[in-house]
């Protein structure tokens, strides 16, 4: 009984600490969107977006790239700001 809530309760606490990773990252952004691979796109002001893989790391993503909402919306990839992203969540780590 005690080793499962011990798991529950790391559990709990490894998943605060991935919300806080991405707050600084989804406050900078102008819209966030949920794909349907599970991965997450960011929009900054400028007009360009940068994606998120649901394992939480910013990834590489080709301007011209046509990824898939959850909603079923076909989004086109403009400019790469995945080095902003990185930081962003980077930042977010060590809040």
């Amino acid at each position: 009984m005690m080793k499962k809530t011990l798991v529950i309760v790391a559990l709990s606490a490894i998943s605060a600490f991935a919300v806080a990773d991405e707050y600084d990252a989804r406050h900078a952004a102008k819209q966030v969107v949920d794909l349907q691979d599970g991965s997450t796109l960011f929009v900054f002001e400028n007009g360009k977006m940068a994606e998120q893989s649901k394992y939480g790391q910013a990834v590489r993503v080709a301007p011209g790239t046509v990824v898939k909402a959850n909603d079923g919306r076909s989004i086109t990839i403009v400019g790469d700001e995945s080095g902003r992203l990185d930081t962003l969540l980077k930042q977010g780590m060590s809040s």
